[in-house]
């Protein structure tokens, strides 16, 4: 009797220490990335300095390489800044703007992971188009807005409606997700 009561101690044992193991690394895996379900602070009133990362085309329109820039938020959402900035063009002159410049933010909304950027129909009717501009301007605003806590996704509209494609040869009825290897770091 003492020898069962010994195994079936053992083996308990052997089974929470199992649990454990296995319950430990049981958490979100959010690929390193920030993490998806954290919410953005609203705009403020004060001024706030913060760093972002900008996604821009390369001079021969081949991929998209990252602009660091230092912007102010102030009355705005750090989203609504740094989808002003990439309509305002890259600094770096071997970049080239992704949007036209003729374009203009409506809105940005956040909700559960997915941005919801509403532009003008400047967005879509002065888009010089090609497969290639289009899928560069659609991921220089996805890769970029990715980059911040709490967005996973982005949802593009136009003039308050979702938009069905920008220029033909790429579908945005969807929530886009980030396409890394589109990014160029060298």
């Amino acid at each position: 009797m003492k020898f069962i009561k010994n195994q079936v101690y053992t083996i308990m044992t052997f089974l929470l220490v199992l649990l454990m193991v296995f319950t430990a690394g049981c958490g979100k895996d959010t690929g390193g990335k920030k993490n998806p379900e954290q919410v953005t602070p609203p705009a403020t009133s004060e001024e706030v300095k913060e760093t972002v990362t900008l996604y821009f085309s390369d001079d021969q329109a081949q991929c998209l390489k990252p602009e660091k820039r230092e912007v102010v938020i102030k009355n705005e959402s750090v989203e609504e800044v740094v989808v002003k900035e990439l309509i305002n063009g890259p600094v770096d002159p071997e970049l080239r703007r992704t949007i036209p410049g003729e374009a203009k933010l409506l809105s940005v909304t956040v909700s559960g992971g997915v941005a919801r950027v509403n532009f003008s129909q400047e967005f879509k009717t002065k888009h010089w188009g090609g497969s290639t501009g289009e899928t560069l301007t659609l991921y220089s605003v996805v890769d970029t807005l990715a980059e911040l806590p709490g967005i996973t996704s982005v949802q593009f509209m136009l003039e308050g409606e979702k938009m069905d494609t920008l220029a033909g040869h790429f579908g945005t009825e969807n929530p886009i997700k980030p396409d890394w290897t589109l990014v160029q770091t060298e």
